[in-house]
């Protein structure tokens, strides 16, 4: 049974409300990030639930079944960041390689594709990602800001810092 036909619009946006603070929490533990991954995790949630793509059976409190929802949200999200990282290193390590490429020069690119991989992902979720569409995608920060559904000021802003801290981490790694 679909939650909507259970409980009256105005109810359910109160009861969300009501429920807020526990399901950030909850949605924080379940995708593992920073605060930025949890809030898209929950607003991910909150329009399947609203637009009635998430069906509620009736089977358990309102509370037990929206973070169901949840962490299925941060699964999801989970596994198709992973399939992302994947295919970024498929394309990596299968991309045209100069012909004056030695051994040497091979193991390198690997090594230095490794050190720029994990320093990707550390970054946070949205400068990751906009990176990778400029990076690697050959998009502009413009139309990077357009894919991902935030403004030009806001890709900016996060491919700016996430440049900053992937050259930060980049150094630090040489260092060592």
């Amino acid at each position: 049974m679909d939650l909507p036909d259970r409980m009256p619009p105005a109810d359910l946006k109160r009861e969300l409300e009501r429920l807020h603070p526990a399901s950030f929490a909850w949605s924080r533990a379940c995708s593992r990030g920073g605060r930025d991954e949890a809030l898209d995790v929950l607003q991910t949630t909150y329009l399947r639930v609203l637009e009635g793509r998430a069906r509620f059976g009736g089977r358990s409190s309102l509370k037990t079944w929206l973070f169901g929802v949840i962490r299925k949200v941060a699964d999801e999200r989970r596994r198709r960041e992973r399939w992302r990282r994947v295919l970024l290193l498929r394309w990596w390590e299968g991309r045209p390689r100069s012909h004056e490429d030695g051994p040497e020069e091979g193991a390198l690119g690997v090594e230095r594709a490794a050190r720029i991989r994990a320093a990707l992902a550390a970054l946070s979720p949205r400068q990751r990602e906009v990176l990778e569409l400029v990076f690697y995608q050959d998009v502009s920060v413009r139309d990077a800001g357009a894919i991902l559904g935030i403004s030009e000021g806001s890709a900016i802003t996060h491919y700016a810092r996430g440049k900053r801290e992937l050259a930060r981490r980049l150094d630090a790694e040489r260092l060592r």
